[in-house]
C-alpha cells in the first residue's frame, strides 16, 4: 500500500534528534510522500534543510499559521509571498483562522487569511486550510472571496453540514489521528462525505493516533487512521490507501 501524508510539521524542534530516522521509518512503511506546511518567516530555513534530506519524498507548503499572525504579520506576509511566488510550492499552506488561541486577533487573522487566498487563486495553488474552532468563519472568507478556491480543510473538525458545505466547495477534508479517538464525529462525517472527499493526514508531531496518542506522532502512523476509516466505512484499507493517495496526488499534482 502507498500513502500520502498531506500534513506534517517533520522540520520543528521535536525532530531534531532523529528527523533522518524518523523520514525513514515513514518510507519502509509505505508513505511516498510528505508535505510540510509552513508556519512562519522564522521556520523556512528549517522547511528547506528537511527537503534536502529526501528531495523525492518531501514536499513543501508556503504560508503563513493563523497562529503566527501578530502585530508585524503584514511583514511576515511579505517575507512569505516573496518566498511563495519565487520558490517551487505544491500549497498554499497552512493558512487560516484560529479561534480556540486567541478571538482577539480575527480581524488581522482574516487580513491574512483573504491576502493568502488571494496568492493561491493567482497563482493556482491549493490551500491547506487550519480552521480550529472557525470552520464557519474561514468557509464564510472562502464563499466571500468569490474566487475558485481548491485545496484541504486540515485536520477538520467541524459539522456535517460544514463538511458537505466543503465537499460542494470542490475541496477535501483532511483526517488524522483524532479519527482513531473515541470522542470524535467523524465517523458521522466520514460516513457522509464518502472517501472520495478525504486525504489522510497525521499534523505530526501532534494529535497521535490510538494506540500512540499522548506521544510524539509521526509519519509512519499514517496507516493507523487508514484502518481506522476503513473500519467505519466497513471497506478495505487497501482502497482507502488507494482513493485518498490518489486524491492527494490530484490536489497537490504530485
Amino acid at each position: 500500500m502507498k500513502w500520502i501524508d498531506t500534513h506534517t510539521h517533520l522540520n520543528v524542534s521535536e525532530f531534531d534528534n532523529d528527523r533522518i530516522q524518523v523520514i525513514e521509518n515513514a518510507l519502509q512503511n509505505g508513505i511516498i510522500k510528505m508535505i510540510l506546511p509552513n508556519i512562519d518567516a522564522f521556520h523556512i530555513p528549517s522547511m528547506s534543510l528537511t527537503k534536502s534530506l529526501r528531495p523525492d519524498s518531501i514536499e513543501l507548503m508556503m504560508g503563513l499559521h493563523p497562529c503566527s499572525v501578530k502585530e508585524n504579520y503584514k511583514e511576515e506576509l511579505v517575507i512569505i509571498r516573496k518566498e511563495l511566488f519565487e520558490g517551487k510550492y505544491k500549497a498554499v499552506g497552512e493558512i487560516g483562522l484560529d479561534l480556540y488561541w486567541d478571538k482577539t486577533s480575527l480581524d488581522i487573522q482574516k487580513d491574512a487569511f483573504m491576502e493568502q487566498l488571494k496568492w493561491s487563486h493567482e497563482l493556482n495553488l491549493p490551500v491547506s486550510i487550519h480552521s480550529r474552532e472557525a470552520t464557519q468563519e474561514c468557509l464564510e472568507c472562502i464563499v466571500g472571496l468569490n474566487k475558485m478556491i481548491q485545496g484541504v480543510f486540515h485536520c477538520f473538525s467541524g459539522t456535517v453540514e460544514q463538511a458537505r458545505k466543503i465537499v460542494e466547495l470542490g475541496m477535501f477534508l483532511g483526517i488524522g489521528g483524532v479519527v482513531t479517538y473515541k470522542k470524535t464525529n467523524l465517523p458521522e462525517i466520514i460516513n457522509a462525505v464518502g472517501l472520495e472527499n478525504l486525504v489522510l493526514e497525521t499534523d505530526s508531531p501532534y494529535l497521535s493516533p490510538v494506540p500512540n496518542r499522548g506521544k510524539r506522532n509521526e509519519s509512519s502512523y499514517i496507516s493507523l487512521i487508514g484502518r481506522s476509516i476503513a473500519d467505519i466505512l466497513n471497506s478495505r484499507i487497501e482502497e482507502v490507501a488507494e482513493l485518498t493517495t490518489f486524491n492527494a496526488q490530484q490536489i497537490f499534482r504530485i
